[in-house]
């Protein structure tokens, strides 16, 4: 499918709106055996991923067609029962293809039937609806691989080799031995990173490198495996990924974080086409970074762009733009271009001085960019752009085919990366573990980046036999000052003042968060007294990256967060500190999350322990500063505790626990006793923070965690300190029956002063109600329970009947309402129901005239305590009305009474009557979607007068 924008203009998979006229099934009648065939083909790839979860039941079909042997059916279901699904998908494929065209039909015609079961396998059926059989443009372009002029094939050969040389290996910054960068091949180091072909829509607001790991593990686990589609380098131009009605050319654009992979991705396919592995029908591509982009500020064309790096070229140029269809022009680093590129501006289209027709037109670089992704200049040719995930809104209106995000490792490839990473297993074993067993530095582990930082920095700890283990990072912020330590151990002693260099440094990097900007020149090192010369050796040199270029030469820091991280140790190099209350607090309330990380660092850094190392080297941290921070984070804590600001709050949590200041947190938490996150997305790292906070309270009054998708993995994280809370809502958050095993193991806790416990829409089954049966048998504190929008059915309600038997019980409220409950165990619910129950909630369950006439009969005993009583669409009718209206009658405590949506007519209006003026004690019934008439309801209504302080919803 063509990709494209939602309404707010984020890119998103997009499915046509265009009603076929005929479904799929009736295409596959008009289509002979060459269709399918070259259906099969072009989409085998994506079959494979496409079929992986139902590869089981489409053999089946294919057996009972007698088109597969038993023998080759059970082949194929071991491999899927094995976990070798995607083995299993393509020998699946690989045998109806020896089968011939009578199975491939089948196969099409199985998938037909399949295809609301598999998400991946339903969108290239709809695509297949839209194009038709046959990928005409490809097969074009497939066909249109004309022998070059011989004039060309030399030069081609010439940019082959060139390219080649310039990609075929991997220069690795190393600070843990003398030798400064290690080369490796790219083909031995090249980690494979997981592209999906589409971009999540999410505008992040917070800081990016955390935010990507929200949902990394949720990706991997469900959306990979059901929805989203990998894509693999070979396949952004050259498969039905990229497939597009426009024979003007293709675009695609590749998002991802800082440090996930972007531009080394960009030199594994360059270097795949020089060597002739991917794209076979480009006969020339040209690659340009951004960065080397900025510094031309003249006009200039697409001849001279090509030339300026790549001259051997010369005049021939000419011949190369006659088949721009054999053109590939990537453009990596959109993030860093210094001019915005406004793909919805209509002049660029209409006005000449924008406009770029051809590559002898003399135009802005960043009109040439427009006019190469717009197919304006050069029609026919494909466009690669890379960009950080947060500059994706740049591209929203330009003509792209394909979306793709890189997510980065999933699975066991971050375990692989330490593996290659350090050459002695042992020590990548032990390092790995560690990381692994830190919920705060695994989560980012997604990252390669980031795991080349965890690397260098853990690395000695591992290594050196004489180190504490003890004192091994645990925060992010005690990471970084290892970095650093080790820069600084081998190299620092050379340096005459490596505090001022570092404090240089720092301002250029804070400067840099603060407008943005990951990319600097001479003349920014020459503005904070850095002198480049100082780069060509010395720890400055791992601080900041040298990239030569054509144009000029930049620097960058290795990643981001190298970048935040030094930014945040210059406020404690410089001498002067009256500035730096100002400056946190005007840096927190920016709403972008530039800062967020920064802060961290900022506050993490006032505990003496994060950089004990780094003094050695920068001298002592003025005390002033220190106490600034302290003073500051405190305040703020305090302040975002008032206001309820939920995203707020949760940032100054985080610098409370980068801190690590156990007297700072318990000054600042110790009096707060609510939290409030209904609805705010958390992720593994903010459930640690809040376990952290939640051990300096003395006692949590309500903690509201519903609809916040913590899952098992975040619960874990909360840890064994919600025992403290009184009200613990934790519904809708997907925690299934393996998450109530950790629920239960807080209810045991012989602490525990949960009242209220709301367990709602969590995806919980019967298998579940045992654990937590046994847990409510020793629990005293809980007295409300709610269940409710849970597939316990009957026979989970009657484990859970054993419970409310116990004499001990102490549940007063119970919400039972849409779990599947009808009046088989009506009888076993209505025996067990504890005598001071003041609250029942029964609706959205079939429980029919029996099982609630069951359950009211109950409430006749003169001890009941019952106050309300909800039994909304339980499929009650006219025939149980007495009976309900008997049992009622005799329960004086009751004051809500909720019957909407059931059958009642005007049959059971004089009961329903009767239940009114007899029970004085009612002051809410509610009977909204009844089947009563005008009159009936009339009636009804007519009973307000007496009773003024009763309130009748009809």
């Amino acid at each position: 499918m063509a990709e494209g924008a939602d309404s707010r203009g984020n890119p998103m998979t997009s499915t046509s709106s265009k009603v076929p006229e005929s479904t799929i099934s009736e295409l596959l009648t008009q289509w002979d055996d060459y269709h399918l065939f070259q259906l099969a083909k072009f989409y085998r790839e994506r079959l494979k991923q496409a079929i992986e979860e139902g590869v089981e039941g489409l053999s089946w079909m294919l057996r009972q067609e007698e088109h597969f042997s038993g023998q080759e059916c059970e082949k194929v279901t071991k491999l899927a029962q094995n976990g070798k699904r995607r083995d299993s998908s393509t020998l699946f494929l690989s045998l109806v293809a020896e089968k011939g065209s009578r199975a491939r039909r089948v196969m099409w015609e199985s998938f037909v039937r399949m295809r609301e079961e598999l998400p991946k396998l339903d969108k290239i059926l709809k695509e297949i609806q839209e194009f038709g059989p046959i990928p005409d443009v490809f097969l074009e372009i497939a066909r249109g691989l004309t022998e070059l002029p011989t004039q060309l094939k030399d030069v081609q050969q010439k940019h082959k080799e060139t390219l080649r040389a310039q990609t075929e290996t991997l220069r690795v910054n190393t600070i843990l031995m003398r030798e400064k960068v290690k080369v490796f091949q790219l083909v031995d180091r090249y980690a494979e990173l997981t592209v999906i072909s589409t971009v999540r829509d999410r505008r992040l607001v917070e800081h990016e490198l955390l935010a990507r790991g929200r949902e990394h593990e949720e990706l991997r686990d469900k959306h990979l495996r059901e929805e989203l589609e990998i894509i693999r380098n070979d396949e952004l131009f050259h498969s039905s990924f990229s497939r597009s009605k426009s024979k003007s050319g293709s675009s695609a654009a590749v998002a991802g974080v800082p440090g996930i992979g972007k531009t080394t991705m960009v030199q594994k396919i360059i270097y795949d086409w020089a060597t002739g592995k991917i794209y076979p029908h480009f006969q020339f591509v040209f690659s340009f970074k951004f960065r080397d982009l900025n510094p031309i500020n003249c006009r200039i064309n697409l001849r001279e762009l090509v030339l300026d790096q790549y001259p051997y070229f010369g005049n021939i140029l000419g011949e190369v733009w006659k088949n721009p269809e054999g053109l590939l022009f990537i453009f990596d680093g959109l993030d860093e271009f210094k001019h915005r590129i406004d793909f919805a501006d209509n002049r660029r289209d209409t006005e000449l001085q924008y406009m770029c027709p051809d590559p002898e037109c003399r135009c802005e670089v960043s009109d040439i960019v427009y006019s190469l992704i717009q197919h304006k200049l050069l029609p026919g040719c494909s466009v690669l752009v890379t960009t950080r995930s947060t500059e994706l809104h740049l591209l929203e209106k330009a003509e792209i085919s394909v979306w793709a995000e890189i997510l980065g490792f999933i699975s066991g490839e971050r375990k692989e990366y330490f593996h290659r990473f350090f050459e002695d297993q042992t020590v990548a074993t032990a390092v790995f573990k560690y990381v692994q067993e830190n919920e705060i530095l695994y989560t980012m582990t997604y990252n390669p980046s980031y795991c080349w930082i965890l690397g260098l920095a853990l690395g000695p700890f591992f290594t050196q036999g004489g180190r504490d283990l003890q004192r091994v990072p645990k925060t992010i912020t005690q990471l970084y000052p290892c970095y650093i330590y080790n820069i600084l151990k081998i190299d620092g002693r050379d340096i005459e003042s490596p505090r001022d260099v570092l404090l240089s440094v720092g301002q250029m990097a804070f400067t840099g968060v603060s407008e943005k900007k990951i990319v600097f020149t001479d003349r920014d090192l020459i503005k904070y007294n850095l002198q480049p010369s100082q780069l060509l050796s010395g720890f400055l040199t791992e601080l900041l990256e040298r990239e030569d270029s054509a144009q000029n030469v930049v620097y960058t820091f290795p990643h981001l967060t190298i970048q935040e991280f030094v930014a945040a140790l210059a406020q404690y190099l410089t001498t002067d500190c009256r500035d730096i209350l100002r400056l946190l607090t005007e840096a927190h309330s920016t709403s972008d999350g530039r800062f967020e990380l920064f802060l961290r660092f900022v506050a993490g850094l006032s505990y003496p322990g994060s950089a004990r190392g780094l003094e050695e080297f920068l001298g002592p941290f003025p005390h002033r500063t220190t106490c600034r921070v302290i003073d500051w984070v405190k305040k703020e804590v305090k302040c975002r505790i008032e206001n309820a600001d939920r995203r707020s709050l949760l940032n100054s949590l985080h610098y409370l626990y980068e801190s690590q200041n156990c007297a700072l947190a318990q000054a600042a938490l110790g009096s707060l006793d609510t939290l409030l996150f209904s609805r705010f997305q958390l992720t593994p790292i903010d459930c640690a923070v809040l376990s952290h906070a939640i051990g300096f309270c003395d006692k949590i009054k309500h903690f509201d965690l519903c609809g916040c998708r913590i899952q098992c993995e975040g619960l874990q994280r909360l840890g064994p300190g919600l025992y403290k809370c009184q009200e613990l809502r934790l519904g809708v958050n997907a925690l299934g029956d393996s998450g109530v095993k950790l629920v239960t193991a807080i209810l045991r806790n012989p602490d525990c002063k949960i009242e209220r416990l709301g367990l709602n829409n969590n995806g919980l089954t019967e298998s579940c109600i045992e654990d937590l049966v046994s847990a409510l048998s020793t629990n005293r504190s809980v007295t409300w329970l709610e269940l409710e929008h849970n597939k316990l059915g009957d026979s989970g309600v009657k484990l859970l009947s054993a419970a409310l038997r116990d004499p001990e019980c102490k549940i007063q409220k119970l919400w039972l309402n849409n779990i599947g409950l009808t009046d088989d165990a009506a009888a076993d619910l209505a025996s067990s129901l504890p005598e001071n129950l003041t609250e029942l909630n029964l609706s959205d369950n079939n429980l029919g005239d029996s099982g609630v006439t069951l359950v009211s009969a109950v409430l006749r005993n003169p001890d009941c305590k019952m106050q309300t009583l909800r039994l909304n669409n339980v499929r009650l009718t006219d025939a149980c009305t007495a009976d309900l209206v008997s049992h009622l009658s005799k329960t004086p405590s009751l004051k809500d009474l909720y019957l909407g949506s059931n059958s009642f007519s005007d049959r059971s209006v004089p009961a329903l009557r009767h239940l009114i003026l007899t029970l004085p004690s009612l002051e809410w019934i509610r009977l909204r979607g009844n089947q009563f008439s005008r009159t009936g309801k009339k009636k009804l209504r007519s009973l307000q007068e007496p009773r003024p302080g009763l309130t009748m919803e009809l």
